[in-house]
């Protein structure tokens, strides 16, 4: 299952991305806790190589904890500051706060070194579309500054926001990259909802989770839907069909029906936390 979404304002977001640089100190990158490697556009790793880098793990809260908390050392191991978060229920700004000011604290000391006066960190914030950027932006800054939608590409402007007298905040449009390295990682992102659900799909989609879902997460799968969990995966979404009455004239099964009952539960939470990648 190939998938590759790269719209034509994602390519002038990366332009914008490179002419903002020079104004930046910290970058702070949101990725999806459930694929924290799919959810992380290769790109940056060149394109901020110089700059130091806050991650937020977003919706955490749909993600399985353990794995989680084995991704945070993953990158703090790296070197980098990391904060686990929610951007639903939020009560996690004051940390990223602190873990910006933290970040920007050897650029700070090098402008007073240099007898200027210390400013707010200028701070860009990146991810892949639907990670919670804005979200997490209104959350900093306390009020509804930047625009907010449950549909991937909301943002495609550059806005500044001051969140408090020590940070300002360059919010960009969700960016995704040009082709994708793995058949995996658009599968993924197409899961969790950053590719739209309408170029894709989604009875393969599904099919394609299921199969995930047997391995990794077997009692969870059942918990929810019941059934043999040992089965193949195209016999189980059937299974699941005759349970929740998705049945088409004549008798036959309304897969279509069972993918888009499995994708919204997955990504509603509604089968449990779960991960599909893991640091190894």
């Amino acid at each position: 299952m190939i998938i590759n979404w790269y719209p034509g304002h994602m390519k002038k977001t990366e332009a914008l991305l490179k002419e903002q640089l020079k104004l930046i100190d910290v970058v702070l990158e949101l990725v999806d806790a459930r694929i924290p490697k799919s959810s992380r556009n290769p790109k940056f790793l060149d394109l901020f190589k110089d700059k130091k880098r806050v991650i937020v793990l977003n919706k955490s809260d749909l993600a399985d904890e353990k794995v989680t908390m084995e991704w945070k050392s993953h990158f703090e191991n790296q070197g980098m500051h990391v904060i686990v978060t929610n951007a639903i229920t939020g009560g996690t700004a004051r940390y990223i706060q602190e873990a910006v000011t933290r970040a920007f604290q050897e650029k700070s000391q090098q402008l007073i070194n240099r007898g200027r006066k210390s400013r707010p960190a200028r701070v860009m914030v990146v991810g892949i579309p639907n990670v919670g950027k804005s979200t997490i932006i209104n959350q900093l800054a306390g009020k509804g500054s930047a625009k907010t939608g449950d549909k991937p590409g909301v943002t495609r402007g550059k806005q500044w926001i001051r969140v408090h007298s020590q940070i300002e905040l360059l919010d960009t449009p969700g960016i995704l990259w040009p082709k994708f390295e793995d058949e995996i990682t658009g599968i993924h992102l197409a899961q969790t909802g950053a590719i739209r659900d309408e170029i894709i799909d989604q009875e393969e989609l599904a099919h394609e989770l299921v199969k995930e879902l047997l391995a990794l997460y077997p009692e969870q799968l059942h918990k929810r839907y019941g059934g043999d969990v040992m089965i193949d995966p195209l016999d189980y979404m059937k299974w699941i069909a005759k349970t929740r009455g998705c049945i088409l004239k004549g008798g036959e099964v309304d897969l279509l029906r069972v993918a888009t009952i499995l994708l919204d539960e997955f990504r509603g939470g509604k089968i449990g936390r779960i991960s599909l990648e893991s640091p190894e």
